[in-house]
């Protein structure tokens, strides 16, 4: 990896999201995943908690200035009715960080806790998919360094992310701005391919990109934009941020998050570190109305609607297709 501005920055969070890969995918294997329920009654595991731990710990040991924005705190494995749950979470974390206590794990969760906007902030998803992950399908763990609202750096590791050309599962999407997107195995981080977005140029062409499940896009809206565009295509349809690496290296030309309630605001950390792996993938994203998304105002997407990814030679006619299907409805 050639020297950079950002290059200990993107070293640190390539080792912290191949460290968490290593508890994802242990706690995937023993069915045992000790799932809480949210307020929103979006499901938490024993990973969303041990993944988060052990990339807050090591972006805060190596940058200890630095806030991070993600999307868990320690609050329901301080109940005293889930202390089965801490401790299975305090375990797992043991894997990779030996020793660790159970005050050092909670601590370590909640140095994600901050909201607010700073100068420089990194954001994570520790398990963005968690429905997949229950699923056993794709799961991401989504990690980015926002430099005055501008993502800088991204460490997207998918885990049971395959590929057409070999057996392999468990991929890793890396980027820095103005550097190019770079796809290495989970296995050898430090093996790295550039990767580009798909060369397609008409729309009739292309494949969307779409979530599993019909909660997270308007599914019959993306069928509705498919029809004005004249594609065909069956879609590609995945959980979490491994969609964007999907686009991103060329196997979906378009990926859709269409609002499916009113006042819905997008969250930064389900989109930041895909994001980025797009747009130096030679792709573009904005929201519905084709602005660019606004990272500058804390953990909230709040000055944008909706989500659209494309290859970028396409953006532009789904962005027309997208406004056009909303005015109709």
């Amino acid at each position: 990896m050639a020297d950079s501005q950002y290059s200990q920055e993107l070293r640190v969070a390539i080792q912290a999201v191949v460290e968490a890969s290593k508890i994802c995918r242990h706690i995937q294997s023993t069915e045992d995943f000790a799932e809480l329920s949210k307020n929103d009654r979006s499901p938490v595991t024993v990973a969303d908690f041990g993944s988060q731990a052990v990339v807050c710990k090591a972006i805060h040991e190596a940058f200890p200035e630095d806030p991070m924005i993600a999307e868990e705190d320690s609050a329901a494995l301080r109940l005293p009715d889930q202390i089965s749950v801490l401790n299975r979470v305090v375990k797992e974390v043991g894997k990779v960080v030996p020793d660790a206590t159970q005050e050092q794990v909670l601590g370590w969760i909640d140095q994600g806790i901050s909201r607010d906007p700073a100068p420089r902030t990194w954001t994570l998803d520790p398990i963005d998919g968690t429905k997949g992950f229950l699923r056993k399908e794709q799961y991401a763990i989504a990690l980015a360094l926002l430099v005055d609202g501008q993502v800088k750096v991204a460490a997207l590791a998918c885990p049971n992310l395959g590929t057409i050309e070999s057996d392999e599962v468990g991929f890793l999407f890396t980027a820095i701005r103005g550097e190019g997107a770079y796809v290495s195995p989970l296995s050898d981080p430090n093996d790295r391919t550039r990767i580009s977005t798909s060369g397609c140029i008409f729309t009739r062409d292309a494949r969307f990109c779409e979530s599993v499940e019909s909660g997270h896009s308007d599914h019959s809206w993306s069928s509705e934009i498919a029809q004005s565009l004249g594609m065909t295509r069956d879609s590609v349809r995945l959980d979490s941020q491994a969609k964007y690496a999907v686009v991103a290296r060329g196997e979906a030309e378009i990926y859709l998050r269409l609002p499916t309630k009113p006042g819905y605001v997008e969250k930064i950390w389900d989109h930041a570190a895909g994001c980025l792996v797009i747009e130096e993938a030679g792709g573009t994203v904005t929201d519905v109305h084709g602005y660019p998304l606004d990272f500058s105002r804390g953990a909230l997407l709040s000055e944008n609607q909706g989500i659209i990814a494309t290859n970028g030679t396409l953006h532009e006619a789904v962005v027309t297709a997208v406004k056009k299907c909303n005015e109709n409805s």
